[in-house]
């Protein structure tokens, strides 16, 4: 093993963190670590980015750029037509303005698990829960705590047929469907959804108990930015619709073993269809040129931020430092299961993405599972939830967007996505993993 290709591996993590830190964004902070690794690794410059860098890059590209872009033009129409802000108002009503931990991590459960990105999630809610936690005299930093946990564990990777890239992304290698396992998934979310309601419950009361209290953020006007008559929003039937059929939609396709990227992305196209004809109303007078346009640009933002992970893997997949880590895990000699976990969680902390590094697994590792025999569906989804556990580092790009939305640091806030979207998801893939070992 050659250990002076590991070290410059490590180095290259903390160059993505250190980047991410300080606002470099993916592409800039993903470039200077590749070159960390290509100097470290013996490889030559110019075939670390015109080779290895740009075909991981542009394979992201046009593996992803329809589904990225449809996702965000759906989430764009759901957002402009007050769809978004009438799902979370709706909840509200149900569970009360007392349990603002709840109401908010049912909000982004509802929504991601719906399709729409967590961004676009976090600029709808964060004027109702800024709102709900002024009420309730609850510090500003809980609400990641609520967002993370709803947006970053369950509609990622547990609950079957969920349209996120984790989920899509092993139906590609392994020739399953968005549904694969539904009952270990479900089991699983439950799993999910009681510990993180323990540590809502848990993390409320030290708070309390410390006397930490609502602080405007800087600049927010809350009066202003709180809907005040609600009558101009869509019935929450409205609301729901277009989440309902584009679930239905994918779960119908996954019985006919439609391609799941192409189903998808057509059932994020639908939602967008049905969001128009519903709400025709609530788009009179507005620039729906713009709200395509501006959703598309969204959706190409986001993929340049997933390429630019991908492409970092794609160096690093061809670096002497990742072929020991290989053949160190294959000499393991390991059950497929135990494999697919270790491997997963190793590459998903290198690259601080959940997707991005079950690309660079599958790549890897994708011959030896299937000839493993193993029950492909339940790998499919032990790996899916083993991704969501260690993308969440402090160097993960979107835990810098998301603080940076709410006004929050990694100070005042990262112990709560650690919890959450770390030790969590930890636990339950540390006990999946045991059960399929023992029963599998």
């Amino acid at each position: 093993m050659n250990t002076f290709a590991i070290i410059g591996l490590f180095l290259a993590v903390i160059v993505l963190a250190v980047g991410a830190y300080r606002g470099l964004g993916a592409l800039a902070s993903t470039l200077l670590a590749s070159l960390v690794v290509i100097l470290t690794n013996g490889i030559s410059i110019w075939q670390g980015f015109s080779e290895f860098y740009m075909n991981g890059y542009v394979g992201a590209y046009a593996g992803y750029f329809l589904l990225l872009c449809c996702s965000s033009m759906y989430a764009n129409f759901m957002s402009e037509s007050g769809s978004a802000t009438s799902i979370a108002y709706q909840f509200i009503d149900w569970f009360g303005r007392a349990r603002v931990l709840l109401v908010c991590y049912a909000i982004t459960v509802v929504l991601t698990y719906g399709g729409i990105s967590l961004f676009v999630v976090i600029y709808a809610l964060a004027p109702i829960a800024y709102t709900l936690f002024k009420e309730a005299n609850l510090p500003r930093h809980l609400i990641v705590a609520a967002t993370a946990a709803g947006s970053s564990t369950i509609t990622m990777t547990s609950l079957p047929g969920t349209p996120a890239l984790t989920n899509v992304i092993p139906t590609e290698f392994l020739g399953t469907t968005l549904t694969a396992a539904p009952i270990f998934g479900i089991v699983a979310s439950i799993a999910f959804i009681v510990m993180t309601l323990f540590y809502f419950n848990y993390s409320e009361k030290k708070v309390r108990a410390n006397n930490e209290c609502w602080v405007n953020p800087e600049g927010f006007d809350i009066e202003k930015n709180e809907i005040q008559d609600r009558s101009m929003l869509p019935s929450p039937i409205k609301a729901f619709l277009p989440i309902i059929i584009l679930l239905s939609i994918i779960v119908a396709g996954s019985r006919f073993g439609l391609n799941s990227t192409m189903l998808a992305t057509g059932a994020m196209l639908a939602g967008t269809v049905v969001v128009c004809v519903l709400n025709l109303d609530k788009f009179k007078g507005k620039n729906i040129k713009k709200i395509i346009s501006s959703g598309l640009e969204g959706g190409i933002g986001a993929i340049g931020g997933f390429a630019g992970v991908v492409a970092f893997g794609a160096v690093v997949s061809n670096s002497q430092a990742f072929a020991s880590i290989v053949d160190w895990v294959l000499s393991l000699k390991m059950n497929p299961y135990t494999q697919g976990v270790v491997a997963t969680s190793v590459v998903s902390a290198i690259t601080g993405s959940s997707s991005g590094g079950l690309r660079i697994m599958f790549s890897a590792f994708t011959d030896s599972f299937l000839a493993s025999g193993a029950n492909l569906d339940l790998l499919h989804r032990l790996v899916s939830i083993s991704a969501g556990a260690l993308d969440t580092l402090p160097h993960s790009p979107g835990i810098f967007l998301t603080l940076a939305v709410l006004g929050l640091t990694h100070k005042n806030a990262y112990k709560h996505i650690f919890v959450t979207t770390v030790v969590i998801p930890t636990i339950i893939t540390v006990v999946s993993l045991a059960v399929l070992v023992i029963f599998f």
